[in-house]
This record gives C-alpha cells, structure tokens and sequence, in this order.
C-alpha cells in the first residue's frame, strides 16, 4: 500500500482522501479512485484505468518527469515518447504501469 501511495499520491499528483487497513481513496480531479489492499496481486493485461487529457505529450511528459516509465508493446508503432496514434488519428495513447503491474492509459482525442 505505501507504493501505491506514493505512486497515486506523488507521482500522478492525486489527493489522498482517507486511508486505512482495506484501501486507499484518492480524489482523482472529482471522481473516487479507490485502491483496495488484496491477498495476490493478478495484474489484467489490458487497460484498466485511464485519463483523458487535453495534451497528451504534456502529461506524457509530466509522467516521465515523475519518474514513471511508459510502456512499449510489441507491434504497436509508438513514437519517441511511447505515444500510438489510432488510425486516422482520432486518438493518441500512451501506457504505464502502477506498480502493482496493472496497464494505466492517458489519451488525446480529437474533438473533445
């Protein structure tokens, strides 16, 4: 549970809102984001929580900057900084891990 503090905490910069022996909430920008302390960790191999953000190679970069490493997947054209751009460039993602294992996303998408 200390890393995941640290990690939600400090480096993706949410707000701890309480603390005890089950989970950690945080304040994720008004939505709850609750990390809940298991037996066994069994990291999904998918995407299984992301942000949408207004600028992704800021936030990429804002990432980095903390210390957090993104993601490369085999097949998928990413470019320096670990962003892939969907065909016909409706969206960009870029991916890192919690440090439980589990796939996190930030992305851009055109028109919102």
């Amino acid at each position: 549970m200390a890393e995941s503090k640290t990690f939600y905490g400090e480096k993706l910069g949410l707000q701890l809102v309480s603390e005890d022996g089950f989970a950690l909430v945080f304040n994720a920008h008004g939505t709850m984001l609750r990390v809940t302390m298991v037996r066994k960790i069994a990291p999904a191999e998918y995407t299984v929580l992301g942000w949408k953000v207004a600028d992704i190679v800021a936030a990429v970069k804002g990432l980095q900057e903390s210390g957090i490493v993104l993601e490369r997947f085999p097949g998928v054209e990413q470019d320096d900084l670990g962003i892939w751009t969907a065909p016909g460039g409706g969206a960009r993602v870029a991916w890192f891990k919690d440090p439980e294992g589990n796939i996190l996303s930030v992305s851009q998408h055109e028109g919102s």
